[in-house]
């Protein structure tokens, strides 16, 4: 198997690790950069080096689990079910829960290298402080196995708890990191796309409260800094929706034209959230598009059917997040509720993996909610003699300057700017006018536990963040 240079790097480091009798080892690796593939090269080592008798493999989710499986067994050239004459088997965190007392035998009798993907869901330093996951790992694995390799791509954890079998160093608490590639080094090395995250805002928000006063907002800093209205409430309203998909739509299909496999993903809030949205995509905008959420019987086919046809969108409820391969994906859509660093760069991951395809852009739209842009700014950095951040510019003031939204050969360019029509009729073509309703922005009204309601009443703007560097 040809290995990237950094793989090649990461390999020969963990097995220099382990032969100075150092058992744990950390691989942080930006996401899409392919440390499955490293991981197997390890065991490979250790089989060939006879240090190793078996290896389990944990990871978040099934459909992870079966590609981990999928990838040792071609390596190995052995089953990896875990039946009779495989080498090892693959499981996912939840299933460890229900293991018995004879399965945590096998790390006892036998050499065996634990492997844990996305090893940033388990925490614990001890049994006081961990999780469920973290309470098995320290019980049964962190003292039997022979050896371990620990993979993130987001090595923290939004409730801040110690990752389990970490190391932190003193006085920041900073983990310690046995071997690093970041984005910088991912993308200049072809091994990952250079993302573009597009943050929409609006100029002129209206609040009513239950007084009927008005309030106005600039921007959507200023309207959560300044009302009760919810960051839930701008990304379920139609306007907005119509706005960020009519955006991700025209940037996927200019991919298209070139890579005609491209497809995006939507992450929604709820599942109401995205079926709202998929019946958008098909009816309103004419895509091909599925579903797939943690209620359906099998999710893990829909993503694996969807990985391998020509479907363009894919929406996603807390499936599609990390980890998961679909190297096709070039567009997404941050719709979700979720507003931590973690869950922002781990949908960032989806659409980083590169393929053979020509065009390999990547692009994420979501909306200048305070949190979101700090944490793109947080992986921005500026090299010199570029300009990193394209700004938009400033709107104008002519009345007869009304743009629809809907304008499929427009591209997102620097200096561009997007406005709304009176009307929703107004904002689409005279083909797909018939099937939106007669309502106008100003009727739109969302419903508040704090008897507010808001109208989007002004010009979207986007500003496009188009280099990053991260040590993540």
């Amino acid at each position: 198997m040809q290995l990237r240079q950094w793989q090649s790097e990461c390999v020969n480091r963990a097995l220099k690790h382990f032969h100075a009798n150092q058992r744990h080892f950390l691989c942080l690796a930006t996401p899409g950069a392919g440390k499955t593939i490293m991981a197997v090269e390890v065991a490979a080592e250790l089989f060939e080096q006879d240090l190793i008798d078996f290896v389990l493999c944990f990871s978040p989710s099934v459909n992870i689990s079966q590609g981990i499986q999928k990838t040792f067994s071609h390596r190995l050239e052995c089953r990896f079910d875990g039946v009779i004459g495989s080498v090892g088997c693959s499981y996912t965190y939840q299933g460890m829960l229900s293991f018995k007392e004879d399965f945590w035998q096998l790390l006892k009798r036998n050499r065996v290298l634990v492997i844990f993907d996305e090893i940033h869901h388990c925490s614990g330093s001890t049994l006081e402080d961990a999780n469920a996951w973290g309470e098995e790992i320290l019980l049964n694995i962190q003292d039997q196995a022979a050896y371990t390799l620990a993979l993130t791509g987001t090595p923290w954890r939004s409730d801040q708890a110690p990752i389990v079998l970490s190391r932190y160093l003193d006085p920041d608490n900073k983990i310690q990191c046995d071997y690093i590639y970041g984005l910088k080094e991912a993308v200049r090395d072809g091994v990952c796309r250079n993302p573009k995250i597009v943050l929409i805002d609006n100029e002129e928000l209206s609040v009513t409260n239950q007084d009927n006063e008005i309030q106005t907002f600039s921007s959507f800093d200023d309207l959560f800094k300044g009302s009760s209205i919810s960051y839930q409430s701008v990304v379920n309203n139609d306007l907005a929706i119509h706005h960020v998909l009519n955006l991700a739509i025209d940037k996927l299909e200019g991919i298209r034209q070139v890579n005609p496999d491209a497809a995006g993903l939507v992450v929604a809030s709820s599942i109401a959230h995205a079926s709202h949205i998929l019946e958008t995509l098909k009816n309103t905008f004419n895509q091909t598009a599925t579903i797939v959420t943690y209620q359906e019987a099998a999710p893990s086919d829909t993503i694996n059917k969807f990985k391998h046809d020509n479907t363009q969108w894919i929406v996603s409820v807390g499936m599609i997040s990390e980890g998961t391969d679909i190297p096709r994906l070039q567009v997404c859509c941050h719709l979700s509720r979720v507003k931590t660093e973690l869950y922002f760069r781990q949908i960032l991951g989806r659409i980083l993996r590169t393929t053979r395809a020509i065009d390999q852009q990547a692009w994420l739209f979501t909306f200048a909610e305070p949190k979101l842009v700090e944490f793109a700014h947080r992986i921005e950095l500026e090299l010199p003699d570029n300009n990193v951040v394209i700004r938009e510019s400033k709107p104008s003031n002519r009345p007869d300057l009304k743009a629809s939204i809907y304008d499929k050969r427009a591209s997102l360019l620097p200096n561009k700017s997007y406005s709304f029509a009176l009307s929703l009729r107004d904002m689409f073509d005279k083909k797909q006018a018939n099937s939106l309703p007669t309502q106008t922005i100003e009727d739109v009204h969302f419903p508040s536990l704090t008897n507010q309601s808001m109208e989007i009443l002004g010009r979207f703007r986007e500003k496009v963040v188009s280099t990053f560097d991260s040590p993540f």
